[in-house]
């Protein structure tokens, strides 16, 4: 089992970035694909990225592509989503998720990610 803690979601201007940390409780963290995903206001949780066990493979929503970047550092325990040019759009409840597993094929869903944490928010201000 991992226990998931998000860190570094605040208030930025359009265009701005932000880079968000997920720290992950265990030693079992390598053997975890991680991702994100996030809630905008009213809308449904949405898949954000998602980054393979040793990191080599990585996937990303289209509407984030280009902009966001996704990565881990197994020693630390630790997945960080790096998000640049932010956008209006990108306010939305952050939240880190975790699934075992060493495919490097993942079903970027949250129905396929066993793990939470507690979400932490992104406010973006035109």
């Amino acid at each position: 089992q991992v226990q998931l803690v998000e860190s570094g979601g605040g208030l930025v201007q359009a265009g701005g970035s932000l880079r968000l940390s997920c720290a992950a409780s265990g030693r079992t963290f390598s053997r975890y694909a991680m991702g994100w995903f996030r809630q905008p206001p009213g809308k449904e949780r949405e898949f954000v990225a998602a980054i393979t066990w040793s990191g080599d493979n990585t996937y990303y929503a289209d509407s984030v592509k280009g902009r966001f970047t996704i990565s881990r550092d197994n020693a630390k325990n630790t997945v960080y989503l790096h998000m640049n040019s932010l956008k209006p759009e990108d306010t939305a409840v952050y939240y880190c998720a975790a699934v075992e597993t060493t495919r490097q094929a993942l079903r970027i869903i949250p129905a396929a990610f066993d793990y939470w944490g507690q979400g932490t928010h992104v406010t973006v201000s035109s």
